[in-house]
């Protein structure tokens, strides 16, 4: 399989951030490793209304070739000294620009066998700048190469979208089975008219922007006399919306490219690693709940040729 693009440009006003710099223990392959891990909230839009989320999981000191690492040093600097939109206002916020990837946090909560997977953006180099690009898509763009099976056009309140199911790759080419999102009622059309299927996928290019926004939902309750109650809650949406596709889709079953074999192998091996994150949680609930952990079934096989995802 070829290498996929899965790269996002998430830039702003840091709103804030629980980063913090920890040391490896003794059980680790490296013990004694400095590493930053935790996640920054990026303003990207003037108003601080459109807030992204980037997670830094393991950022070590060193790179792996021993030169230092500047996304390390770059987010010391922000956890001494890193003025934030919460803590010193708007104007006094430092600006960032990072290049995350797409990625899914996948688990299980707890006593349930019901995957759960959330997108998010992981890693990446991180700038702190002086100037930021525009506002607009720039500061909180997406591209990926992605292996569609699915278009299913819903209807809200904002108007008709469409549901984009496909998969897409991390630097590893893992496979992530992801949702993003279509508003423009001509790339609906576009993607309708493509006919996927599982059985006969599209693989192509994609790219769009990523919004953060607040759906506020109401609920009345009817009165025996007077005004009726009504109740309204948050909620916060994330999606990848898509804004463009490449004109010619890849082709598909291309040695070069990539083939039902590849798409094979990819999930399997996410089965495989799925049981893994399913034992690991087992036995974590099981330790702290002093109960032994049940066993965990083996990986399902994927059938020839039809991607469910």
């Amino acid at each position: 399989m070829r290498q996929n693009v899965n790269q996002e440009q998430i830039e702003g006003r840091i709103y804030q951030h629980d980063l913090k710099e920890k040391v490896t223990g003794d059980r680790s392959k490296y013990p004694g490793t400095k590493f930053i891990s935790g996640t920054m909230d990026i303003a990207t839009t003037e108003d601080d209304m459109n807030v992204l989320t980037v997670h830094y999981t393991y950022v070590t000191e060193m790179t792996s070739k021993g030169k230092p690492n500047q996304t390390y040093a770059n987010l010391k600097r922000i956890i001494d000294e890193g003025k934030t939109i919460v803590a010193d206002g708007h104007d006094a916020a430092w600006k960032v620009r990072t290049t995350p990837s797409l990625a899914l946090n996948d688990f299980y909560p707890q006593g349930q066998d019901q995957l759960v997977s959330q997108m998010r953006n992981e890693g990446g180099f991180v700038s702190i700048v002086n100037d930021l690009n525009p506002e607009g898509v720039d500061r909180n763009k997406f591209t990926v190469d992605a292996l569609i099976t699915q278009v299913n056009r819903v209807e809200d309140d904002d108007g008709d979208y469409a549901q984009i199911r496909c998969a897409v790759f991390n630097f590893r080419n893992d496979i992530l089975p992801v949702t993003l999102i279509m508003r423009n009622e001509d790339g609906i059309r576009y993607f309708e008219e493509l006919g996927v299927s599982q059985s006969e996928p599209i693989y192509t290019k994609v790219w769009g922007k990523i919004v953060n926004r607040t759906q506020l939902i109401q609920n009345e309750t009817e009165s025996a006399f007077g005004e009726a109650a009504v109740d309204t809650r948050q909620r916060r949406i994330r999606e990848w919306v898509i804004t463009g596709a490449q004109r010619e889709p890849y082709s598909f079953g291309d040695g070069g490219l990539m083939t039902v074999e590849d798409i094979q192998k990819a999930l399997q091996n996410r089965e495989t690693m799925l049981a893994e994150v399913k034992q690991r949680s087992d036995e974590y609930y099981a330790t702290r709940n002093s109960s032994p952990a049940p066993k965990t079934a083996p990986a399902a096989q994927i059938p020839q040729g039809k991607f469910n995802f």
